[in-house]
């Protein structure tokens, strides 16, 4: 036994030969592995049976395929493969549209991968070299926009691509993309025309801007690191102009901004939550560019464009900013001793709550919070006594409409005087549960 055991571990010089030849083969291999057996035309039909989830996988296991993925994903078999354009046929818009967005998020992810360790330069321009045919993709490449999922396709790709980079990468990104679009040179030119006169190209910038960089599913900070590049670099006029591009109302027929309708007449909350929503954006944590000082300034520029707002609508849009903006917005105003405006504020604050069935009791206590914010009783006592001026002058100029006959189809003065009398019964009403709570307590 010992030495039939000998005689099998000894190999002769033609076993060692093949032994030491395996041995090396699969180090031979390691950077294709059996890849490397076959013509690149096999190569790139096998890929046919693999879904991009798992192409971007594949990418991952050595350099070589990944160089070898780089270049197929341009080659006209990749795009056709790849670059899915159908964004308008949409049968079925639920499926079908969930399907597209995730594709595109899939391709985000293989692109990601494959170009993980070229600069960002290089990546960002090799990215531009394979989505360079798709138009849609385009600020002004396809022409029906409003029915387009390219936009959103792009905006689905851009996030996956650019998640988990840095601060300065994304500067980059934006950049690239500012210049690659002339985004710069027509955003001067809406900002400084009269509203309305380029309907087309604010569309446009509304869709390319809200789509691709502000695209729904991004994180908050994400969202406010995009809208801080997109209205930092412009003057807070123009700021102003182009936060009412990008979130004010549309027209449900045209897609085109509404300019008159802060100026014509109340509106509802669904034209002012947009705004508002990108209000709180910037006054929150995520968006460090922004001082408290810059979020009010650029509230109150809003409130002027293209004209100056009814102040109801004002008022309505500070509700749906939230306490913190709507505290602060009032308090500056009476910080810079502007009681009679503070006034008229507080008083279609009392409004707006009685109208949208708010409660009353949350604008007695902002306005107890305000008070506070005085530095004497006499600025105080000033301000009390605009309140009620301005309540008092308010019911009388209402009351002379309704008298002189100035009604419309849907009578509306009787309506607002009927809605300011019960806003300033159920004002008072607070007041004097509070004062009568306070009262109790004490005693």
């Amino acid at each position: 036994m010992p030495s039939s055991a000998g005689s099998s571990c000894t190999l002769n010089p033609r076993q060692k030969q093949r032994r030491s030849s395996l041995g090396r083969q699969p180090q031979a291999l390691s950077a294709l592995g059996y890849f490397q057996s076959l013509p690149l035309e096999i190569f790139q039909m096998l890929l046919n049976y693999l879904s991009v989830k798992d192409i971007s996988v594949l990418s991952m296991v050595s350099k070589l395929i990944s160089g070898r993925l780089i270049n197929y994903i341009p080659s006209s078999s990749g795009t056709r493969r790849l670059l899915l354009q159908d964004f308008h046929n949409l049968e079925l818009p639920g499926k079908k549209e969930g399907a597209l967005l995730e594709h595109y998020r899939s391709l985000g992810l293989l692109l990601k991968r494959c170009t993980l360790l070229l600069p960002t330069r290089d990546r960002l321009k090799y990215v531009h070299r394979v989505l360079s045919e798709v138009s849609c993709f385009k600020l002004n490449g396809c022409a029906s926009p409003l029915h387009c999922l390219g936009l959103q396709c792009y905006g689905v790709f851009l996030q996956t691509l650019t998640a988990g980079w840095d601060e300065l990468e994304c500067h980059r990104v934006f950049n690239f993309l500012w210049e690659l679009s002339n985004l710069a040179r027509k955003v001067q030119t809406v900002v400084s025309s009269k509203p309305g006169s380029a309907r087309r190209l604010e569309l446009r910038i509304r869709l390319f801007c809200r789509s691709v960089l502000l695209s729904p599913a991004r994180l908050r900070s994400d969202s406010a690191f995009w809208l801080s590049r997109i209205l930092k670099p412009w003057p807070m006029v123009n700021q102003a102009r182009l936060l009412y591009i990008l979130f004010g109302p549309v027209s449900s027929l045209d897609g085109h901004v509404v300019w008159q309708k802060m100026i014509e007449g109340p509106t509802d909350e669904t034209s002012l939550q947009g705004l508002a929503d990108a209000i709180k954006l910037l006054y929150g944590t995520e968006a460090r560019e922004w001082t408290a000082d810059d979020v009010i300034s650029l509230v109150d520029e809003l409130s002027v464009v293209p004209q100056e707002w009814l102040l109801e609508n004002n008022v309505r849009l500070l509700l749906l900013s939230g306490n913190s903006i709507c505290f602060t917005f009032l308090a500056s105003k009476a910080v810079n001793g502007r009681a009679v405006e503070l006034a008229r504020l507080m008083v279609f604050m009392a409004l707006v709550c009685e109208k949208d069935l708010y409660c009353m009791d949350w604008a007695v206590k902002m306005m107890q919070k305000v008070c506070k914010v005085f530095s004497t009783p006499w600025e105080r006592s000033n301000f009390l006594q605009c309140l009620e001026n301005t309540f008092a002058h308010m019911l009388m100029d209402m009351l002379q409409a309704v008298l002189a006959g100035e009604q419309d189809e849907e009578d509306s003065s009787f309506l607002n005087l009927f809605h300011l009398v019960n806003a300033q019964a159920n004002f008072h009403k607070e007041i004097l549960h509070l004062a009568m709570s306070s009262s109790s307590s004490t005693t």
